[in-house]
């Protein structure tokens, strides 16, 4: 079953609430929450209080992907906000299990994303801690990158790693009609669609057209 994330990233914020309300009615159950510090990758979006507006307008799932240096000292905030999972990128924790044993004790999914060019194997020892592994298929911080398509190797890998657990996989970036049918022969489950989806002149036939691709 493909499901598919929105990234509101690439909403029009003036009107996310009918933005968001256009995708619920296209099929969407889950939103991806791209929050930016412009430490960790260059650009800064939005930090708790916007995702607090936006837990107020829908039921949707809320996945909310933390591009910051220092998760922990930010992630209750996040949760507060009405996150339901909660992504840490590997790279900018300086102790993953900790962040993540603390995201799963406050009942919300845990979560770890990963660069293009961070060895997958560094996710071995975290596999037990894990309810989300987010696969970044272009390097994080703006929206509208072209897809590594070396990175489809990593899906597989990831796919295989996780073996019988519980671990829902996600590919964030450069997922469109283009390349959405090769990322979910990997195995992954979710996909998360920005400009893709957007951009697009009827966003709800886009979103069918991706889950058919």
């Amino acid at each position: 079953m493909r499901i598919i994330s929105p990234s509101l990233l690439s909403a029009d914020f003036s009107h996310i609430a009918e933005d968001i309300k256009l995708v619920e009615s296209a099929g969407a159950k889950r939103l991806h929450l791209d929050v930016m510090d412009g430490h960790f990758v260059p650009n800064l979006t939005f930090g708790p209080l916007i995702i607090k507006a936006i837990r107020e307008c829908t039921s949707c799932h809320l996945e909310t992907h933390l591009m910051i240096e220092n998760p922990h000292q930010s992630i209750d905030h996040y949760i507060d906000a009405g996150s339901d999972t909660v992504i840490i990128h590997i790279e900018a924790s300086a102790n993953p299990e900790k962040d993540l044993s603390h995201i799963k004790k406050q009942n919300i999914y845990a979560g770890i994303a990963l660069n293009p060019d961070t060895n997958e194997n560094r996710l071995i020892p975290l596999l037990d801690y894990l309810d989300y592994i987010l696969i970044m298929s272009v390097f994080p911080g703006r929206g509208g990158q072209s897809f590594i398509s070396s990175t489809l190797d990593k899906m597989i890998n990831i796919v295989q790693m996780k073996g019988d657990r519980k671990i829902t996989i996600g590919v964030d970036g450069g997922v469109n009609l283009s390349t959405i049918a090769e990322v979910y022969k990997t195995g992954i489950d979710v996909t998360i669609v920005g400009s893709g989806l957007f951009k697009a002149e009827n966003v709800s036939t886009r979103f069918q057209d991706l889950l058919n691709a």
